[in-house]
């Protein structure tokens, strides 16, 4: 038995659980790279379990949560198989002094979780509501004549699943702190944000990431774009230690992904 043979067998992989995101293009992936914090001069990275040290390759990302804000990557091992990892252990791996414990069982524990709480969402929330019951009935004041009925909250928009075309005004320019390379990226502010089609959908306003597809537009406030893309429900983060201008006073809740198409 080989080394490379050997290593294999004690791998744990953790394949994508069906279709995942491709990059479109050379740019697109070194602009996830960048995201995920991993040096975008490198076209191989670092997998380390253990005894285990291999070189993968990146071949697209996966996205999770209420919101489709995080990330999974997917990579490919040398013998073809692929597998599952958060950007942050990836990140973690290419430090030359990575332990030689594994996180990778801790993932999987997460992952378990995750699909765990997709499958039987109440189970969280029961579990939640009985931890905390008895300290809310200590602290919940007795209700009076005078006690505000709180408004309901306004249903959620339905965004559409597959990619779709938009027009948008562009408001401003932004600053958004990414957790991940610890740094503060560029975005544009949308306005007058509308899914046109068969199915119009007004959003108000939404943000994406101002790559370099969309700086060759040299948009400016004011401009009026149509675009295809993609739309989930990400609030834009504020900045960390940024000028003014780089603030927006509104909430913005939606994320346009990957526009393409776009007609200024």
């Amino acid at each position: 038995m080989t080394v490379g043979q050997s290593q294999t067998q004690q791998i744990q992989y953790l394949p994508p659980k069906g279709e995942y995101e491709t990059f479109r293009d050379e740019e697109h992936f070194k602009e996830k790279l960048k995201e995920w914090g991993l040096p975008t001069a490198k076209k191989e990275f670092w997998y380390k379990e253990r005894s285990v040290q291999q070189l993968v390759s990146i071949k697209g990302y996966e996205t999770y949560g209420n919101a489709a804000e995080f990330h999974t990557i997917i990579i490919e091992f040398p013998d073809g198989n692929l597998s599952s990892i958060h950007p942050a252990f990836l990140k973690e791996m290419q430090q030359s002094g990575f332990g030689k414990e594994s996180l990778i069982s801790m993932e999987a524990g997460e992952r378990k979780r995750a699909d765990s709480n997709e499958m039987n969402p109440k189970s969280q929330e029961s579990e939640g509501k009985e931890k905390s019951v008895s300290t809310k009935a200590e602290k919940q004041p007795a209700p009076t004549m005078e006690t505000k009925v709180k408004k309901p909250k306004p249903a959620k928009l339905q965004l559409p699943v597959d990619k779709v075309h938009f027009t948008a005004m562009v408001k401003q320019f932004a600053l958004t702190y990414n957790p991940f390379n610890e740094e503060n990226d560029e975005v544009v502010v949308l306005e007058q944000v509308q899914v046109v089609g068969e199915q119009p959908l007004e959003l108000g306003l939404a943000w994406c990431s101002h790559s370099k597809t969309l700086k060759k537009f040299a948009l400016a406030p004011g401009d009026q774009l149509e675009f295809d893309g993609k739309v989930v429900a990400k609030k834009l983060a504020k900045g960390k230690d940024v000028e003014e201008q780089f603030l927006v006073k509104e909430p913005v809740l939606y994320k346009i992904n990957n526009p393409s198409k776009i007609v200024k």
